[in-house]
């Protein structure tokens, strides 16, 4: 299964530019988040040997990728 980030406003495949995500319908940078599935909490991504997980300062535990509740916000200067 593949999964694709798509921006939240329109809901077009976003890509990849100048290091962040990028929107070219709505013309926006994007940044990627990472919550907890169990406290809601911001998690910090761990990457290592070709793998992702994410860990969660409040639950002190390690999370999987795919327990991630992943969402994207707009940049704001």
């Amino acid at each position: 299964m593949t999964v694709e980030n798509t921006c939240p406003s329109c809901q077009q495949a976003l890509i990849w530019q100048d290091n962040q995500y990028y929107c070219q319908d709505c013309s926006h940078y994007l940044v990627k988040n990472a919550a907890c599935p169990d406290c809601e909490a911001q998690m910090e991504k761990l990457q290592a040997c070709g793998s992702a997980s994410y860990f969660c300062h409040t639950c002190n535990e390690l999370k999987s990728k795919s327990r991630a509740r992943i969402s994207f916000s707009i940049v704001t200067n």
